[in-house]
């Protein structure tokens, strides 16, 4: 029997991938400013909301892909039928390609006159960063589908060390490009296409290596949409359910893009980076669990698999819930460290405190979708996210209109609070009412509150305005480590591990 790859190396090189590609890029961002410009950055938030708006094409493909691709390994799949989807969604996805970058690359100049509000930059230019955006951006969403066969075999701790190597080529290969031929919009999204093209052929490469052998496979493959069908409604659900995060996330920056001006839009979208390092640190742990729990639901283990759910949970809430309330209490001090700019910091701050809390809220309201992507029951989940619609786009686009991105931080952390405290039990109701209690009170709140706590004594202890940088990020980082430490302890396993150790050291 296959042996399956350790969770526990997958979520530690997750975390050590997704900690150097995040600092990386955030430590880059005031550089990026510094040699391009205020407005050129700003078409660099730009760039990196297209690619979040472009998943809106994919349909809900790549997570069934990877749904499928877990299945095939726990051998609830053939190899055959694995290979008729994935060919089918081959095509699909080159024609969906073609048909969103080609549309990007045609409205391009319509984006650069009527949308963003240049000021300082040169027209052409702007116009030819956009087509540039709209191949590169096409090129990253098709080798999506080759994630999703890397993800769902559990292949992490390779794919952490390419994302690893890719965004070293993004994020600092781009500084010696620039230092060849100029510091402008151009060099800089010619640079990013290059780094996408070798990105796709890699993992084309090594998402032929994993999918089974062609040549083990007597029958024709063939090409047909008939193995779509089959995960049709599933993926279609995905999908909704994909176009819904899109418009959370990114519906605030998309109105924002044609209100501010592009040199302010870039400030903004700084503060909201700093903040999506919440998100990013939960995502090692879903991926991990997500193909995990989808494997151990199709053997039956359902004590297991909801065992595997409650320990996430709880390692989510001690990482990113400590890093959400610091980033929220701290926000000035970190943004003045970060960017040097006072002034920067002082309105920007609000906006971190904001959208780190809601991210919080966020990342665990979305823990009952996992245990439904394992099921592959998505019908609440789908609920949920006519509600989110219904809800939030409009209280976005309304508050984001009158009162800036502090309105749309507002409701941004209120929605989100309402999804986590009161939506996600119902659902736990619905589908595992023996863990809805235990997952709120014991596994969240219980770990949530003495953090929340804990970060407000700290922020408060001392007063950060009299000392230097270096004084205040060590202060900082101390606070991070001092609420993770009194979590784990909070936590019972980590005590009992402690425990044993203890133990075990006296009578050896």
């Amino acid at each position: 029997m296959k042996r399956n790859p350790s969770l526990k190396v997958n979520i530690l090189a997750n975390y050590t991938s997704q900690l150097y590609v995040t600092g990386l890029g955030i430590l880059i961002l005031p550089l990026y400013i510094k040699y391009m410009g205020g407005e050129a950055y700003g078409l660099v938030g730009f760039f990196a909301m297209l690619q979040a708006w472009f998943n809106l094409l994919d349909l809900g493909l790549t997570p069934t892909l990877a749904r499928e691709t877990a299945r095939y390994h726990g051998g609830d799949a053939s190899a055959l039928s694995f290979r008729r989807l994935l060919r089918s969604l081959s095509v699909i996805f080159v024609i969906s390609a073609f048909i969103g970058g080609g549309g990007l690359w045609f409205f391009a100049d319509t984006i650069a006159l009527s949308w963003l509000n240049v000021k300082t930059l040169e027209i052409e230019e702007v116009i030819f960063a956009i087509q540039i955006m709209a191949v590169a951006v096409a090129m990253r969403w098709v080798s999506g589908i080759y994630r999703g066969i890397i993800t769902g075999s559990e292949r992490l701790a390779w794919l952490s060390a390419f994302n690893a190597c890719i965004a070293s080529l993004k994020f600092l290969g781009v500084f010696l490009s620039m230092s060849l031929f100029g510091y402008t919009p151009s060099v800089f999204f010619l640079h990013q296409l290059a780094i996408a093209a070798i990105e796709l052929i890699i993992l084309y490469a090594m998402g032929e290596r994993i999918a089974p052998d062609k040549k083990l496979i007597k029958e024709p493959i063939g090409w047909s949409i008939r193995p779509v069908r089959s995960v049709l409604k599933f993926s279609l659900t995905i999908a909704f359910t994909s176009s819904v995060w899109v418009f959370v996330t990114q519906s605030d920056k998309l109105v924002l893009s044609g209100i501010l001006g592009l040199k302010e839009y870039g400030f903004f979208t700084l503060s909201v980076l700093a903040a999506s390092s919440i998100l990013i640190l939960s995502g090692p742990i879903s991926q991990s669990i997500m193909p995990r729990m989808s494997r151990l639901y199709a053997e039956k283990s359902l004590e297991e698999m909801l065992r595997v759910y409650r320990d996430g949970t709880k390692l989510v809430v001690i990482i990113a819930g400590s890093a959400a309330f610091v980033l929220a209490f701290f926000s000035k001090d970190i943004l003045l460290i970060w960017t040097g700019d006072e002034l920067l910091s002082e309105h920007a701050s609000k906006i971190l405190t904001l959208y780190s809390i809601g991210n919080l809220f966020l990342i665990l309201s979305a823990f009952p979708y996992y245990l439904q992507y394992a099921k592959g029951k998505l019908r609440y989940h789908l609920y949920s996210n006519i509600v989110m619609i219904v809800l939030l786009i409009p209280l976005i686009i309304f508050f984001a209109r009158e009162y800036g991105a502090i309105g749309a931080g507002w409701v941004w952390m209120t929605i989100n609070a309402f999804f986590l405290f009161f939506w996600a039990t119902f659902i736990h109701y619905k589908l595992s009412p023996s863990i809805a209690k235990k997952w709120l009170f014991k596994d969240v709140l219980a770990l949530l509150i003495p953090e929340f706590c804990i970060v407000i004594l700290l922020s408060n202890y001392f007063d950060l305005s009299a000392y230097d940088g270096v004084y205040k990020l060590a202060y900082i980082v101390f606070s991070f480590l001092v609420v993770v430490l009194v979590a784990l302890l909070i936590n019972i396993k980590t005590r009992v591990f402690l425990f044993n150790k203890f133990r075990g050291l006296l009578y050896s």
